[in-house]
Order: C-alpha cells, then structure tokens, then sequence
C-alpha cells in the first residue's frame, strides 16, 4: 500500500499539480488539501481516488497556479493613494521626512493588495484539477504494483525456506521418540522401591508419545504454505486473506515447537518462526 504519485495538467487560466503519497491501513483513510476555491470539489476528488486506492492512509495535496499575466491579486491604487496624502499630512503636522520608499511603504499597507479568489471555480478548471489528481493517483497505484512485485519475490522466499525447514523435521523425528521413551525409562528407575506393571506403562508410554506426534501439525503446515501461494498467484486484493494464512501458520509451528520435545527440532522451529515474522511485516503492505 505504500506509494508516491504526482502529476501536472495545464488548462487555459491555471497550472494544476497533484502530490499523494500512502502508507498501509486496515481501511482507505483519505486526507485532502486543496486550493482555496476548489474545496467544493472535495467529493468529485474523493469519487476519483477511492476505486484505486481501495486501501491505506493517503495524503493528497493540490496546489493551483495562475497561467499568463492574468492572476487572482490586484493592487488597490485608489488606497494607495488615500495612504500616501495621509501619510504626507501626518509628516507635515509632526514635523516628519516623507519616505524615501514609497512602494515600500505602502504595499504593506492593509487592502492594498486584494487577493480576488472566486467562490466556486470555473467548470474547466474543475475538469483540469480532477484530470490532475486521477493521472497522479495512476502514478501511485504503478509504484504500489512495482512493490508489489517486489513482495511477490519475497514472499516466495520465505515461504520456499520454510518448507525447506519443514523438509528437515523427519530427520529428528524417530531419534526424538526414542529419546523420550528412554528417559521416561531411566526416571522411573531413579525412584527406589517402585513396583509397576510393564504393560500399563507400555499403554501409557505410547499415550503420551501419540501426545507429541506431530504429523498433522507438519500436513497442516504444508497445507498452508501452498495456499498461500496459490492466494499470491490468485486476484488482486488478497492482502487479508495472506495475513489470515500467516496467522494460521504461525499456529502450527508454534505446536510444532511446543511438541518438539528436541533440541535440533527447535532449532528448526525458530528459524521457521524467524521467516514468518518477515512475512506477517510485509503482508501488511499488500492490499
């Protein structure tokens, strides 16, 4: 959802230029800024970026500026000239210089320069000033598709590396199990004077081992890598759908960890959890 656009149209009276950079949001969170004179515009504005945006915090801003010699500010001659016979009777009764300076003087005067800014802008200039903002908007949406292109690639790594890590889990598996058996063993024997039923404690060794088994933890997991990259290779616009996949990911490897049992297995359960923190980051960029 990241991006920047900008965009310049001309028509015959003014000179448009459009900035609008977004950053990432759950929702489309648009703040508008523009010229005095075109605030009635604000909704035309808000139809022309919401379909393209769809998502994130977006700043527009609009800045209006007068082609050829005709401009929105006029010198008042009539008050300059009430100021400056003012200025000059006030100098004769105090017994002051007149100012070397006479533009100086009095262009700082109140009202002399008059700022006319009409009240609705003409319909062309309106039709320039949306044109601007749709061709900058444009401009965003092709810098959020090139990184998008770029979290496609990263995504695709990560997702790669930990199905690589998943690859590894069977290695340590048949070790583990026998380990924990051995030590179950080995701590009923340290307890003197103990009498027990072999049988019973075979049932109950294979009960708690069965606890621990983690193969359905690894088919989800494998289950989830795939959708989410058939979901990077579908539609548009799946950037909640990838965050829930992440969420459900990260529920199995959280089992997997807690179920391990074996130091080499955790290893690899924090690498794993190491990749996907990555992609929880960066999904939150995608729309």
């Amino acid at each position: 959802m990241t991006g920047f656009g900008s965009a310049t149209v001309e028509c015959p009276t003014k000179k448009f230029t459009v900035e609008i950079k977004s950053v990432n949001s759950k929702q489309l969170d648009l703040t508008l800024r523009l010229p005095s004179g075109y605030r009635q515009a604000e909704a035309a504005v808000r139809n022309v970026c919401a379909p393209l945006l769809e998502r994130g915090k977006a700043e527009l801003t609009a800045w209006a500026d007068a082609v050829g010699a005709e401009t929105s500010a006029h010198i008042n001659v009539e008050a300059m000239a009430g100021y400056m016979e003012q200025i000059r009777r006030a100098a004769a009764t105090l017994g002051l210089p007149e100012p070397d300076d006479w533009y100086q003087v009095l262009l700082r005067m109140p009202d002399v320069i008059k700022s006319e800014t009409p009240t609705e802008a003409p319909e062309a200039e309106q039709v320039a000033l949306l044109q601007c903002v749709k061709e900058a908007v444009e401009h965003l949406t092709e810098h959020r598709a090139a990184e998008g292109r770029r979290l496609d690639e990263f995504f695709r790594v990560r997702i790669a590396r930990i199905a690589a890590l998943l690859d590894e889990v069977p290695r340590f598996e048949t070790d583990r199990v026998a380990k924990i058996r051995t030590r179950l063993v080995e701590q009923l024997k340290a307890i003197p004077q103990v009498e027990y039923d072999k049988g019973r404690l075979e049932q109950e060794m294979i009960f708690y081992i069965e606890k621990l088994d983690i193969n359905e933890e690894k088919q989800r997991l494998a289950q989830h890598l795939r959708y989410f990259l058939e979901t990077l290779d579908g539609e548009a616009g799946q950037g909640k759908k990838l965050g829930f996949i992440a969420q459900e990911m990260g529920r199995e490897i959280n089992t997997l960890g807690s179920k391990s049992n074996q130091a080499d297995m955790q290893i690899l359960v924090v690498k794993m959890k190491d990749e996907l923190e990555q992609i929880k980051e960066q999904v939150l960029n995608v729309l």
